[in-house]
Order: structure tokens, then sequence, then C-alpha cells
């Protein structure tokens, strides 16, 4: 009687490992399909990821998914493994987090330009000067309203970086934090008739919805190269690094980049990402 009770227990023990493992397996399986991306605003919000995406998924098979953030907590995500690639715009933090050991593969694939834009009636007129950093000097010197993200963005880093170079500090009756990603930070600036620095991509998809004009662009330190960063394995297992990777190779093969060094021509009349060469 006692061996017969035993019989299936051990019966449904083995089935229901059996179960467990292909549970276990099928979730692998949809595991290694899946890419997740912790992206810098401007692509996701430019549209461009989803170019990128929806390309790289019906060549490979993965299905990707992007998560909109600043470069500083996409780097945070990468630095506990929430994600399995970054790609941002913050190079002394990106050398940092692969010197830390969070990430490696980086990869410069892509630029941009950063550009200066306001009110067009441009009450400091900051349009009308020799340097992005004299525009800086001249918005401080009038107190004009002066909007910023105040994150941990790319964009902010380098707007600091030209604060920082003219030797000004930001006053708060002229200058406004909004703690916002790029989108919702034109959107206040527009309100508010005030200066902001942003990328070209994300002003254009908004360009019909805030009144404000570009007024300076095309200065070297206006530059804003993208990188794609792979979360180190040997400091997560559980990241798909295997996808990471096949990103990473995917952004710099020649029919990615024709991608980019197309995209927003036809809906914007410009180009709006350039490759590396």
């Amino acid at each position: 009687m006692g061996e017969a009770l035993k019989k299936p227990v051990t019966i449904l023990s083995v089935v229901g490992l059996t179960i467990m493992l292909l549970i276990s397996s099928s979730g692998c399986a949809a595991r290694n399909k899946e890419l997740i991306i912790g992206s810098t605003t401007s692509i996701v919000d430019s549209g461009l990821m989803d170019v990128l995406a929806e390309d790289f998924s019906d060549r490979y098979g993965y299905t990707v998914k992007p998560i909109s953030v600043g470069s500083g907590e996409a780097l945070e995500m990468g630095s506990r493994g929430d994600c399995d690639l970054v790609i941002v715009h913050s190079k002394q933090s990106e050398l940092k987090f692969v010197e830390d050991g969070f990430g490696i593969n980086r990869t410069e694939f892509m630029y941009n330009q950063f550009v200066l834009v306001g009110p067009a009636d441009d009450p400091a007129s900051a349009g009308q000067l020799g340097s992005m950093e004299d525009c800086f000097k001249k918005i401080a010197e009038t107190g004009s309203l002066f909007v910023s993200r105040g994150d941990d963005s790319g964009t902010y880093k380098k707007e600091l970086s030209i604060w920082e170079g003219v030797g000004i500090k930001p006053e708060v009756d002229w200058y406004i934090e909004t703690g916002q990603g790029m989108a919702d930070t034109l959107v206040i600036a527009g309100e508010k008739k005030a200066y902001v620095l942003t990328d070209m991509g994300t002003y254009l998809t908004l360009k019909d919805k805030i009144e404000l004009s570009v007024l300076r662009q095309g200065d070297e330190i206006l530059k804003n190269v993208y990188s794609a960063i792979a979360i180190n394995p040997k400091k997560f297992k559980s990241v798909n690094f295997e996808a990471a990777d096949k990103f990473i190779k995917y952004l710099v093969s020649d029919e990615t980049r024709e991608i980019i060094n197309n995209f927003g021509k036809e809906k914007y009349g410009e180009q709006l990402f350039y490759t590396i060469p």
C-alpha cells in the first residue's frame, strides 16, 4: 500500500518538472528574441527608432522594445541590467560606463546637430551673434527666458557645458528647469516664448505646434554624436547580448546607414541624422 501511494507522487513530480522545464524553455526562447533598448528621447521622438526597430525586426525576427529616456537614465538602466543595449549621446558618461565594466562594444554610429531655438522676435538678438557662446552670454545679460530640460540627459549636459564655458551660472529668475524630456520641454518653451537648446529632429516634429524659430545652428560645438553600447553579459547574465551585438552590427551596415541618412528628407524636407564615415 505504501509503495502504491508513492508511485503517483513520483509520476506527478516528473510531469510537473517536465511542465516547468517546458515553460522555462519557452520563456528563454521568447527572451532570446526580444531586445530591450534604453534609448535617448531624440531618436524615439523623431520617429527614427520606430523605423529602425521595424526594419531590424523584419530582418532578424526580434521584438524590439525601446524605452525612451534621457542618456543619463538610459545608462542607469544599463548599470542595473534593465536593458540589453543603450543608445545615448553623452561621451564622458559613456566612457565611464564602459570603464566601470557595465558596457562593451561602444560604437559611435551617427550624429546630428543641437540648435538654439527661441521666439521669432528674438528679444536677446541672439540669432545675430557670431557663436553659440555669444548667444548664451547675451541671453544671460538681457535676462531673457531660457527653458532647460534640467535632467540627466545628453542635451542638458551639453547645455551646461556651454554655460560653464562662458563662465555663467544660470539665474533662477530667467532660467526654468522642467525636469522633462525634450518634447515636453519644447512645448513649455513655446508657451513661455523662451529660448531652449534642442536637437533638430525633436524640434521639427513639433515645429507646427510651437511658436519657436531656429536662431543658431551649425557650430562645431553643437555636433551631437550618438553611440550604441551593449550591456556587459559578464556583469548581468540575464541580458540578451546576442541581440544587442546583432543590433550594433546592424546600425553600421550599409543598408541601415542609408536608412539613417535618408530619414527625415521626405517628411521634413531635410536630413536629420548623419552616419559617421
